[in-house]
């Protein structure tokens, strides 16, 4: 007997199809996967970036008031006032790098865990948190050593042309100001050639596992040919979400202002009025706070998609994928990690095929041309038949028909062709007639008719 397979059904779409898509895919989708998962996406990244932003504020303030309270021992003008005072900025200011420094490092872990589950969310997924966790431990230090070599490279690149700018202020003003000014300008372009270029590192080290020089190499060879098309989604979301941003923050802060005048009308500032404005500026920073854990997830999304969409034109892992998901829904254990099943390899993909052309099949091209026809004209007009002359058609734009390479293209007025006269053949001769030949007997005359009686058999003739 046969054994025929048990019927499954269809696989469970994820957020994004399993094949190459475009622009408005990437952009739309890296919204849509808030909903696809809003505990880990949203709900982990929103709580990580509040308490974050609390901690470092809170110490940031402590350390602040801390080190100028020390102003109110000394006497105003004096020397140790001044050597207080410059102390105090600088361990504020050190203090805030340091906490700035490792709140970067818990974006870090956020970005991280965004782009594992976008991975799994493309293949219709949803796992926990600590099972993504679990994928993003081991690389974990990869990203913190990449985000500590792009933020050294930042302030080794700022550092040295501000120390440029300085000297030349110092040497002429207008001639440093202006330098200043070409420098600051300088580095927009650059910033916005670099981005799209490393826009895919965090999304190679956690799903290829690759060391952090190797993931630049990685994302500057994916996004080759997809500069434009990149750069497009990160300045559409940074732009969007600016905008949100600042439509929450400018009606709170017009707000902020009026507040103590309702508060206290007379003029009297109390600790009503105080109170009311701290609470104004920290519902106005939470809203942005929650737009920009908003930005970071979605920015960080359409960086996994744009990576998906990459390796799917470039190295058929859109096949890997649907390979998985099927042997995944038809009950198959131990499955191999998709996203390292081909990395490296080049699929050539068929060029596409122009509108009204015809389909190229293996073994198979124009006929080389019978007696009778000529090769096809062009406009996409085949050749007229012999004695008539080729239309000239108006050329179809994105069409053009191939011509055999043997047949060569007719004069675009042909003269017509005369079909040749059938040939004449000569009659047989006459044989000649020999003079002693005896004349030819004289052929029987025909009967009379008129004269023909007819009789029954066997009746006398003469009745």
């Amino acid at each position: 007997m046969t054994a025929y397979p048990s019927w499954t059904p269809a696989s469970r779409p994820g957020i994004v199809p399993l094949h190459p898509y475009g622009f408005g895919t990437i952009l739309g989708r890296s919204f849509v996967a808030l909903r696809h998962n809003p505990k880990v996406l949203l709900g982990f990244a929103l709580v990580v970036q509040a308490v974050a932003y609390i901690v470092v504020t809170a110490a940031i303030a402590g350390v602040a008031i801390a080190s100028f309270s020390r102003l109110d021992t000394v006497p105003y003008g004096s020397d140790d006032y001044d050597a207080i005072i410059a102390g105090s900025i600088a361990l504020t200011a050190i203090a805030a790098l340091v906490l700035g420094i490792l709140s970067g490092v818990l974006g870090v872990v956020v970005q991280g865990i965004v782009v594992a589950e976008v991975a799994h969310a493309v293949v219709a997924e949803k796992p926990s948190l600590r099972a993504v966790w679990a994928r993003v431990r081991p690389v974990f230090w990869r990203l913190v050593g990449y985000s500590a070599l792009t933020v050294g490279a930042v302030v080794l690149l700022v550092g040295v042309l501000a120390g440029i700018v300085a000297l030349l202020v110092i040497a002429a003003t207008w001639v440093g100001a202006l330098v200043g000014v070409l420098f600051f300008l300088a580095l927009i372009p650059l910033y916005l050639w670099l981005t799209p270029k490393l826009f895919l590192v965090p999304s190679v080290i956690i799903l290829e596992r690759a060391p952090v020089f190797r993931a630049i190499a990685r994302s500057w060879q994916l996004t080759r040919g997809r500069f434009w098309s990149t750069l497009g989604v990160v300045v559409i979301i940074s732009v969007v979400f600016g905008v949100v941003a600042q439509i929450i923050s400018l009606p709170l802060s017009l707000f902020g202002g009026f507040v103590p005048s309702i508060i206290a009308p007379t003029g009297e500032s109390g600790a009503g009025a105080v109170v009311g404005l701290i609470v104004v500026q920290v519902v106005g920073q939470f809203g942005i706070l929650l737009v920009q854990c908003i930005a970071l997830v979605v920015q960080s999304t359409s960086a996994v998609l744009v990576y998906v969409d990459a390796r799917m034109r470039v190295e058929g892992l859109d096949h890997d994928l649907q390979s998985y998901v099927e042997a995944r829904d038809s009950g198959a254990a131990e499955l191999s990690d998709p996203y390292l099943v081909g990395v490296g390899r080049v699929v050539e993909r068929p060029a596409p095929v122009p509108y009204g052309a015809p389909p190229a099949f293996a073994g198979y091209g124009p006929p080389a041309g019978n007696a009778g026809y000529g090769a096809p004209a062009t406009g996409g007009y085949a050749a007229a038949p012999r004695g008539y002359a080729a239309p000239q058609g108006r050329p179809v734009p994105g069409y053009a028909p191939s011509a055999p390479a043997a047949a060569p293209t007719p004069p675009p007025y042909a003269a017509p062709v005369t079909a040749p006269a059938p040939q004449a053949y000569p009659a047989p001769p006459v044989p000649p007639v020999a003079q002693d030949s005896p004349a030819a007997p004289p052929a029987p005359s025909a009967p009379d008719r008129a004269q023909t009686t007819w009789a029954a058999p066997g009746s006398n003739g003469d009745a």
